[in-house]
């Protein structure tokens, strides 16, 4: 099979949502539908309760939430399909960010209850922002929820969106009886109470068909008739060319946890999601279908086999074929590299791939060589835009808490902040550490990890600051730039990566510092 019909094959998405919208309940049903796992492991009964497959963080475990983007894949209809299903809480949202850069499409779950949460409208800002198509998904149908309505205005006011009903329920919450496929001109009557397994649906091809009003009810029949008129009426018909260019978004209908409405979401997804798309690199636009190889990192996980303390660099084929064994140039490092056991995931699963193509996402076995937003290449030196550390909103002292421990405890740091769990900084003053996070949650997630990875304790100190900027000037030579050093020296650090980060306790201190020393840049992200 050539190039373009591997490409063709693939869509790789991802799924994003405020927290508890039932994102990772979502993923789990789409690999139940794919094949890929016989039996979901959402179920929350009296007797038993298993983790979600994709969230195989023993902390996600603890408290239900999802801390770092899994990468599943599975194949379906003659498609590979490749999913990132991100966490939803704002904490640790930098990881959602980052993953945005490494998908073609993305799913969003809304609740059918809550609606439009504040997270969802930060995301959706950023897919706007960058033109990726976007599929909505009405979640928790068997719930009692807002109007079917009401939620599509809130979606198009909130987020921004203009919509194209592709489902539509009847019935919610006690009440909720299937829904009407407008994409396939179908109803599914729902029956299912088998949330683990896929269970068997009532389908009536048109709405003429003599057994639906028995199923549902001359009522909710009528009422059904009277939404679908009512749709044609006031959304746009759905145009697939208006989708992928981010100008239109199709809504879905359903219940995760039933294993309902998913199947329509997944059957019109292959039909209408891109394949791997070309993205911009610092020289050029790269295409899928070139010949040479090139792929970014966008997420490092350490210990995902915590017996073997390994650590995978998370990368994204951009254009050309991967293939194992063979040297690729770490453009950052300007050297070459070969990978002798390339993975390809399926949550906690893993195997070796010996050739890859874009749009997969593969996992490389690291010793420290990448960090995030890494370009590995053919040969060509070109390096992918979009992947910035963003200045923390927290930050506090980290220290040692058994001086035994001091080796693993630095080795542990140095690994969770190439993770981008973090960001480190080293005040140039005493060479104290300060850890500067998006979220504060992240601060317990850190200290869990350090302990239950690497055997090592730590404690937190407050520490007042306002914002980290990075620095830069024209010339280090000037007047201006000398003073700011001096009369600033307590209040400036290095990064990790050794630039220089000026720890601003204000806003007011902020402002004042950057009208005093007009010649100095102070950047807000890392990526300048």
């Amino acid at each position: 099979m050539d190039l373009r019909q591997e490409i063709q094959k693939r869509r790789t998405f991802g799924i994003i949502s405020h927290p508890d919208a039932g994102k990772t309940t979502l993923t789990e049903k789409l690999l139940l539908y794919g094949g890929a796992i016989q039996e979901a492991g959402a179920v929350k009964s009296n007797k038993i309760k298993k983790g979600a497959t994709s969230d195989f963080m023993e902390i996600e475990r603890q408290r239900g939430i999802s801390v770092a983007t899994s990468v599943l894949a599975f194949n379906y209809r003659s498609k590979k399909i490749n999913i990132l299903d991100t966490p939803g809480h704002k904490d640790f949202a930098e990881d959602t960010f980052r993953t945005l850069t490494a998908v073609d499409s993305v799913i969003v779950v809304i609740d059918v209850a809550k609606g439009v949460e504040e997270q969802t409208e930060k995301l959706v800002e950023v897919c706007r922002m960058r033109k990726i198509p976007i599929i909505v998904f009405i979640n928790k149908l068997d719930r009692e929820g807002k109007d079917a309505f009401d939620l599509l205005d809130e979606v198009e006011q909130k987020l921004g969106l203009k919509v194209s009903p592709l489902s539509f329920p009847i019935g919610m919450g006690y009440d909720f009886k299937g829904i009407y496929n407008l994409w396939e001109q179908n109803v599914k009557i729902f029956k299912g109470e088998n949330k683990q397994k896929i269970a068997e649906t009532i389908t009536h091809n048109s709405l003429a068909d003599a057994g639906l009003a028995e199923s549902i009810g001359d009522a909710a029949l009528a009422e059904l008739k009277e939404s679908l008129e009512l749709i044609e009426g006031v959304y746009p018909p759905f145009d697939q060319q208006a989708y992928l260019e981010g100008n239109l978004q199709p809504v879905f209908f359903g219940s995760a946890l039933n294993n309902f409405g998913v199947q329509e979401l997944l059957d019109c997804f292959v039909d209408i999601a891109p394949p791997p798309l070309a993205k911009y690199s610092d020289k050029r636009t790269v295409a899928p279908d070139e010949s040479a190889f090139s792929g970014f990192v966008f997420k490092i996980h350490a210990n995902m086999d915590p017996n073997h303390r390994d650590r995978l660099a998370f990368i994204k084929i951009v254009s050309g074929t991967f293939k194992r064994n063979t040297p690729y140039l770490h453009v950052r490092n300007k050297k070459k590299l070969k990978f002798s056991s390339p993975n390809a995931f399926f949550a906690e699963k893993k195997e070796v791939v010996d050739v890859s193509f874009p749009g997969d996402i593969i996992g490389l076995h690291d010793t420290g060589n990448f960090k995030i937003g890494d370009t590995l290449s053919s040969g060509e030196e070109i390096h992918y835009k979009g992947i910035p550390s963003f200045s923390p909103e927290h930050f506090r002292f980290i220290n040692n808490a058994d001086p035994m421990k001091a080796k693993q405890l630095n080795k542990g740091i140095d690994q969770l902040m190439d993770e981008g769990v973090a960001q480190l900084f080293t005040l140039n003053l005493n060479g104290r550490k300060v850890i500067g996070t998006v979220g504060a949650l992240q601060f317990e997630v850190i200290q869990y990890r350090l302990e239950h990875e690497y055997s090592a304790k730590c404690t937190f100190e407050n520490l007042n600051v306002h914002k980290a900027c990075w620095v830069s000037t024209e010339t280090e030579e000037n007047d201006n730039y000398q003073d700011f050093l001096k009369v600033k020296q307590k209040f400036l650090a290095q990064d990790k990566q050794g630039q220089l980060v000026f720890l601003a306790d204000s806003a007011f201190s902020l402002q004042m510092t950057q009208q005093k020393y007009p010649e100095i840049t102070f950047h807000f992200t890392s990526e300048f």
